[in-house]
């Protein structure tokens, strides 16, 4: 059985969870519980805090885990990642209060900042010169100028909505982050065999969410000109309509140029166009 360690609650938490369902995989989950098995794969989910996964995982308590980018860099641990997963993004930011002038990072020189993130903040701040009073407090960061702890803080960011609420105002991005797939490196060739399993249907859903199915009706003297702009995998499907000269295309678009497609599509003589959501995408 393949071991998995996710955040106990939170957004990341909330995605985490989603994903494992939309690979096909059934739990129960409650917040009272710290573990829990799915009854169709071989996986045990165990709900640890986010700081804790990187840890449980390179110490083979977990055999993997899924957890923000910004927890591994900082733990040091970046060598466990398998892969991105691409949800869950936020950015870790620099932020003072709203009525402070602010004109560059060299305003912050000999200040004091309050952070959950010390070994990420001091690598930022000194790859660019600067040099600064760095307070390590865990929770609740954003009220320490308020109390006079600090002059600033370096915190987890979203939507911004908390900083606003605190008075606050981000002046900094000093990393991105999603959410990552991580492995213990000493994993067992039957629990490689499941992961890979597991990969296998977490690439199908990946695909699945960068792209649209498209269906249209196309006069068959323009398919030509609207094949050319459908691609899809290898290239649309085409079949005749009950109205001769007419044809129906079908073929997958993706996310990115799903716009300009389509009013290209409309130039050229599409008709009658409709796009579904895609829920597996397996090549």
């Amino acid at each position: 059985m393949l071991r998995i360690a996710i955040q106990k609650s939170g957004r990341l938490s909330d995605d985490s969870l989603k994903l494992i369902r939309e690979c096909g995989i059934s739990f129960l989950s409650s917040t009272l519980k710290l573990k829990t098995e799915a009854t169709n794969f071989p996986l045990e989910i165990l709900f640890l805090r986010d700081d804790d996964i990187p840890g449980y995982v390179a110490d083979g308590v977990a055999d993997i885990g899924i957890v923000g980018q910004n927890v591994l860099v900082e733990e040091g641990m970046q060598e466990l990642t398998v892969e991105s997963l691409g949800f869950s993004k936020c950015r870790l930011s620099l932020a003072v209060p709203k009525g402070d002038e602010y004109t560059s990072l060299a305003d912050l020189e000999g200040k004091n900042i309050a952070t959950s993130y010390p070994n990420l903040l001091q690598a930022y701040l000194k790859e660019r010169g600067v040099k600064a009073h760095i307070h390590t407090i865990s929770g609740s960061v954003e009220i320490a100028p308020s109390i006079g702890l600090a002059d600033a803080i370096c915190d987890i960011v979203s939507s911004g909505s908390t900083l606003i609420s605190n008075g606050l105002k981000e002046v900094e991005r000093v990393f991105k982050s999603q959410a990552v797939l991580i492995a213990n490196q000493a994993l067992s060739q039957e629990k490689l065999q499941l992961l890979d399993k597991l990969l296998f249907r977490i690439h199908a859903v990946q695909r699945a969410q960068k792209a649209k199915y498209i269906l249209l009706n196309a006069p068959n003297h323009k398919i030509d000109e609207i094949s050319a702009l459908l691609p899809g995998i290898k290239s649309p499907s085409i079949l005749p309509l009950a109205e001769e000269g007419w044809s129906s295309l079908h073929s997958v678009v993706n996310e990115d140029a799903f716009w300009d497609i389509i009013e290209k599509l409309k130039e050229a003589g599409a008709q009658g166009i409709l796009v579904v959501p895609i829920e597996k995408m397996i090549v």
